[in-house]
């Protein structure tokens, strides 16, 4: 498991990292490009929305052909693809050529998280989950981590060469992630029995394994697609990743504009943006580590729900502040991001390996069309309608808290099997 491991999670994280980058670049060229487009809140909010549509739209079928064609061949498609279309967003000239690349990249990078989550799957045991997911999705909180400070150090360029800041920072952070797609030809392999650098005695019994566990009774069985999107499993696991989702997306794209409001400078952004997500990359590993050491999901899903509740209340308390806006952006990012390893270790649980692939996938795009397609869009109709951002966050508060219920009425009877199943150490 360890020669597993560091074969294939760093080289994914780092791909992740890109998608990410690629994703939430829009909010601190927003700092820049909105003036220059004469983009108001809603136009951009509805320009952000629209990569949610679109990957919403396309993420089911995407991992469904990763499941035909396998993933180092499909991944690479992506990657390459989003990439590109990244890049090209630096020559948009208005807000509907803004929307149009929006719109494609979404369809452009659907389908690459669950298709991860899905690879991921084929090669971790139950008990390595949790902490093994908490780490690769690490990469999400890491790309604002690192993001913020590059990206608004990239704005500095403008001018350079004619081009304005925000379109280098769409360039250089696109082009890198074509060249990552081009190394997933070579850096992955489809499945445990391709794997020329495992033994024999190794790739036997981690097959024995996974087919072990791949046999064992699962809340959801086999299903067509209609019926796994009127199972109620199915459904509140979608809703309760809507929460997060929505908690991750939206501060995401408006908390650059949010920090700048208090009067400081792009680069003195950058940096006070990045706090909230270098705590949020400590406290979700060592939640995974945590939820796979106790076997349990179903709280360790609920509890980061319920801070990040605690942190968009807060917020909407927390007036003109700065130090405390920060923390309370802080408490809202950690339980969005410490959710996901005990989150994405239950639905692999409750799925059936038939069901898998397209379950995994339905459950991220649902979530990702309420969580940044809707709630992305209403925090920029609130914010001209109102003139604040912090309004339109408070429905999230809410949206959260009513997921951690449902997680723990739903999970009651479901988790046992996976519980079962941890018996062995890692």
């Amino acid at each position: 498991m360890r020669r597993v491991i560091l074969r294939l999670v760093p080289f994914l994280m780092v791909c992740y990292f890109f998608a990410l980058l690629d994703r939430v670049n829009v909010g601190f060229a927003a700092l820049q490009m909105n003036k220059d487009l004469g983009l108001t809140p809603s136009m951009f909010g509805f320009a952000a929305s629209l990569f949610f549509v679109s990957y919403f739209l396309v993420e089911v079928p995407s991992n469904l052909a990763l499941q035909k064609v396998g993933a180092r061949r499909w991944i690479a498609r992506i990657m390459i693809s989003w990439g590109l279309i990244t890049a090209c967003m630096a020559f948009v000239v208005g807000p509907y050529s803004l929307y149009a690349m929006r719109f494609l990249l979404g369809a452009a990078e659907a389908g690459f998280f669950p298709g991860a989550i899905l690879y991921l799957t084929y090669w971790l045991p139950s008990p390595y989950r949790a902490r093994i997911l908490a780490i690769f999705t690490i990469s999400i909180p890491l790309a604002t981590f690192l993001g913020s400070p590059l990206s608004v150090g990239l704005l500095e360029l403008d001018g350079a060469l004619g081009l304005r800041g925000w379109q280098w920072l769409f360039i250089l952070e696109g082009l890198p992630t074509v060249l990552l797609g081009l190394a997933c030809l070579f850096m992955l392999t489809d499945k445990p029995a391709q794997a020329s650098w495992l033994t024999p005695e190794q790739r036997d019994w981690l097959n024995g394994r996974m087919e072990a566990e791949a046999a064992t009774r699962k809340p959801i069985g086999h299903l067509s697609l209609w019926q796994l999107a009127t199972n109620k499993y199915f459904l509140i696991m979608a809703l309760v990743c809507s929460s997060a989702s929505a908690t991750g997306s939206v501060l995401s794209v408006w908390q650059p504009q949010l920090l700048k409001s208090f009067g400081l400078t792009n680069l003195q952004t950058g940096f006070v943006n990045s706090i909230p997500y270098g705590v949020a990359i400590v406290l979700m590993v060592l939640w995974g580590r945590h939820s796979d050491k106790t076997a349990e999901r179903r709280w360790h899903t609920a509890i980061p729900l319920l801070l990040a509740a605690a942190g968009f209340t807060g917020l909407g308390l927390s007036g003109a502040a700065i130090v405390p806006t920060v923390v309370m952006v802080s408490c809202c990012l950690v339980g969005a991001y410490a959710f996901k390893g005990p989150f994405w270790a239950l639905s692999a649980s409750w799925l059936s390996s038939s069901t898998l692939a397209a379950g995994l996938a339905g459950i991220n795009a649902i979530a990702n069309l309420i969580g940044g397609g809707l709630m992305v869009n209403v925090v920029g109709v609130t914010k001209e309608w109102t003139g604040s951002f912090v309004l339109g966050m408070l429905p999230l508060a809410l949206l959260c808290a009513v997921a951690s219920v449902c997680v723990l009425m739903l999970g009651r009877g479901a988790t046992r099997s996976a519980a079962d199943m941890a018996t062995v150490k890692p």
